[in-house]
C-alpha cells in the first residue's frame, strides 16, 4: 500500500467504510463537514445507508435504531452538535450498544467559532448524558492517527459494546497529510446475539434503558462499572518522548501533544532533560504510566488548547508526587512551539531552583 495525501475528515470518513461503516446519519457543522460530504458520495456507491438528519438531536437517535438491528454505525459532528446528542447517547448507553461518535472540537462555548480548540475535553470524557457511564475515548494527533483510531473505534465498539469518540480538534479535521488507508473490509457479518433483526421462530427480544426498579437499575450500573473497570486495565494508550532520564514531563494530547512535541525536541538541544507523554486514549486515561514516571520526575506541564481540563486527569495520575504547571491557549487560539519552549525553560528553571535550594 502507498501513501496519499488525505485531509483529516475525509480519512476518518474513508477509514470507518473500510471499518465496516454500515450506517451513517449526521448534521453538517464546520470544522467536520467534509466527513459528511465524502460518505454522502461514498456511501450510496457501496450500497450503505446515509441520511443526512434535519439535526443533531434526529441524528443521534438514528444511530441509536441502526445500533439496535446490530449494524456498524456513526455520526459525527463538532462540539455544539455534540452537545445536542447528549440526551440520545444517554440512551445508547443505558442501552448497552456499540456506536462510535466523531466530535471534531471547535471553540466555545456556544456558537462560538470555527477555529480548533479541545474545549470539549470535559463533556467527551466525563458524560455520554446522564447516569454513571464514560465513552472510550481516542484522541489523534495525526491524519494517520486519526485512521489508525478509527478502525480502532469500531472494534473496541463491539468488543465491549460500548460507545467510543474519536476527538479531534479542528486543525486535525481540517489538515492534510499522507497518511496509508486500510485494506477494505467484508461489508458482510452476522447480526450480534443482542441485535433486533425479527424473531424469525426464536423468542421475542427488546433493547431499552428503561429499568423501574432501584435494585435491577443498581445490577445494570454495576454490568457497567465492571465493564469500565476492564477497559481502565487494558485500554489505556499513550505515546512517549525521550522521558528515561526526563526531569520535567510534558503532557498534551491532539495537536497540542504534536505541537508539545516540537517543543520538547528544542529543549532537548539546549541540554534539558524533558519528556513528553502525550495521551491517545482521553479515556481510560494512560494514568498507570503517568502515575509510575511521576516516581522519577521533578515536574510535569501540561499543555492544552483549553483553560485546563485535562491537567485535572494529570493532578489524578501524579497524586502529589511533583508540581504541576499548566499552558494553555482558548477560543481557537493554536499555541506556537516558541510558547511551549517557554513555559518549559520556566517550568525547568523552577525545577533548578529547587535543587539549588535544597
Amino acid at each position: 500500500m502507498t501513501k496519499e495525501l488525505l485531509k483529516g475528515n475525509v480519512a476518518i470518513a474513508e477509514a470507518a467504510l473500510r471499518a465496516g461503516l454500515e450506517a451513517y446519519f449526521g448534521y453538517p457543522i464546520t470544522p467536520q463537514t467534509e466527513l459528511l460530504e465524502h460518505l454522502s458520495k461514498r456511501m450510496v456507491e457501496l450500497g450503505r445507508v446515509f441520511l443526512q438528519a434535519e439535526s443533531e438531536v434526529a441524528a443521534i437517535n438514528m444511530v441509536y435504531g441502526a445500533a439496535c438491528s446490530g449494524v456498524r454505525t456513526m455520526t459525527s459532528s463538532s462540539s455544539p452538535g455534540f452537545s445536542l446528542m447528549q440526551e440520545g447517547l444517554s440512551y445508547i448507553a443505558g442501552s448497552d450498544l456499540p456506536c462510535v461518535v466523531v466530535d471534531v472540537m471547535r471553540g466555545g462555548p456556544g456558537l462560538g467559532n470555527i477555529m480548533p480548540s479541545q474545549g470539549d475535553y470535559f463533556q467527551v470524557t466525563r458524560s455520554a448524558g446522564h447516569g454513571d457511564f464514560r465513552p472510550i475515548v481516542l484522541a489523534p494527533a495525526s491524519v494517520q492517527e486519526a485512521i489508525d483510531f478509527t478502525v480502532l473505534a469500531f472494534d473496541l465498539a463491539d468488543k465491549y459494546r460500548h460507545l467510543v469518540v474519536i476527538a479531534a480538534d479542528g486543525l486535525i479535521g481540517q489538515m492534510m497529510e499522507p497518511a496509508e488507508l486500510p485494506e477494505m473490509r467484508p461489508s458482510s457479518r452476522s447480526a450480534p446475539d443482542y441485535a433486533l433483526t425479527g424473531a424469525k421462530g426464536r423468542p421475542p427480544r427488546a433493547i431499552t434503558s428503561l429499568h423501574m426498579a432501584a435494585e435491577e437499575e443498581e445490577a445494570f450500573n454495576i454490568k457497567i462499572q465492571q465493564r469500565l473497570g476492564v477497559i481502565r486495565s487494558l485500554e489505556q494508550r499513550w505515546f512517549e518522548y525521550k522521558v528515561d532520564d526526563a526531569l520535567l514531563l510534558v503532557i498534551g494530547y491532539g495537536t497540542a501533544g504534536r505541537i508539545a512535541y516540537t517543543a520538547v525536541e528544542s529543549a532537548r538541544s539546549k541540554g534539558l532533560k524533558v519528556g513528553l507523554l502525550r495521551p491517545q486514549t482521553l479515556y481510560p486515561f494512560p494514568e498507570d504510566r503517568i502515575s509510575e514516571l511521576a516516581d522519577q520526575i521533578e515536574g510535569v506541564l501540561v499543555v492544552e488548547m483549553n483553560a485546563g481540563q485535562m491537567v485535572e486527569d494529570v493532578r489524578l495520575a501524579v497524586g502529589g508526587q511533583a508540581p504541576i504547571s499548566f499552558y494553555g491557549r482558548m477560543g481557537g487560539v493554536v499555541p506556537m512551539p516558541d510558547e511551549v519552549l517557554s513555559n518549559i525553560e520556566a517550568a525547568y528553571e523552577r525545577i533548578s531552583a529547587r535543587y539549588l535550594v535544597e
